[in-house]
């Protein structure tokens, strides 16, 4: 799944392409992923046509344009969403699920919602401009100025629970996923297991500023891509898979120590740790 520098590397691509345009017409081609929309396709596709994208914001690892009349376009990738800007007489993707008709951006293109898998979607928030209230709940990420680092810390030592499980608590802390947690974990040299009311004020603070790095570095690569599926407005992959330490790398050595990583099951996914230097806690949460 597209985590926050995937997004964040779409949402730079959106204000650069469809700022001040005018979506004159939509193309629900699959009711799917407009499934959470109240009004249907049509309602949908009604009461975006006229509007006017006045920005290109987000929240964790989710996407929204404001438009001219205080609403919002709001979106999730999910596992293989892609959102796409594209000239009028560029072919239909295969999986092309919703297209938006433009006047006003880069000489008249189409921003276009791809998605394979159908888990993604797009929906109108009301009023949602500044903050969509479907998603206030979310917490700010890392690369977010007011991120409160203080606070972080202080409820993650107050939890019973593994550190892995923190940071992937979208209402602690967002944007944060599998990968980025992973590779956060590494470099702190802590165990996913970890229970967090053990782990100490700096080591926190630590492992705080690893998630933050990671995500930056990644973001200055263009994100993650193991597959076409995640790609910027563009159609460009992200490179950062070639800088991963852990995620992925079962049976590689280690790059700090030399010894092979490990894969474990973790919550339908998998984790990736070196076992030498992120040892299982004797009672792992």
């Amino acid at each position: 799944m597209p985590e926050l520098p995937e997004v964040e590397v779409v949402r730079a691509g959106l204000e650069r392409h469809v700022l001040g345009a005018t979506i004159t017409r939509v193309d629900v081609l699959h009711p799917r992923p407009v499934r959470r929309d109240p009004r249907g396709p049509t309602g949908f596709a009604d009461a975006l046509a006229g509007r006017r994208i006045v920005a290109a914001r987000r929240r964790g690892k989710y996407l929204w344009l404001p438009l001219d009349n205080g609403d919002a376009l709001l979106g999730h990738l999910g596992m293989s969403g892609q959102l796409l800007v594209q000239p009028p007489d560029a072919p239909d993707e295969r999986h092309l699920r919703v297209r938006l008709v433009l006047e006003g951006a880069d000489e008249g293109r189409e921003l276009r919602f791809v998605d394979q898998r159908m888990f993604g979607g797009l929906s109108i928030s009301e009023g949602g401009a500044e903050l969509p209230p479907e998603i206030a709940h979310i917490a700010r990420d890392p690369l977010d100025a007011a991120f409160d680092d203080d606070e972080f810390v202080r409820r993650v030592r107050r939890r019973i629970s593994g550190v892995k499980r923190q940071l992937l608590d979208q209402n602690l802390v967002s944007g944060v996923g599998n990968i980025y947690a992973d590779e956060a974990l590494w470099r702190a040299q802590l165990h996913g297991g970890r229970a967090t009311e053990l782990i100490s004020r700096p080591k926190a603070r630590e492992l705080l500023q690893h998630a933050r790095d990671v995500l930056n570095e990644s973001l200055a690569q263009g994100g993650t891509s193991f597959d076409a599926l995640y790609v910027s407005t563009e159609g460009v992959s992200g490179l950062f898979e070639r800088s991963l330490n852990a995620y992925g790398r079962e049976g590689e050595p280690c790059y700090r120590c030399g010894t092979p990583l490990r894969r474990e099951a973790w919550m339908n996914r998998s984790s990736y740790s070196c076992p030498a230097c992120q040892p299982r806690p004797r009672h792992p949460r």
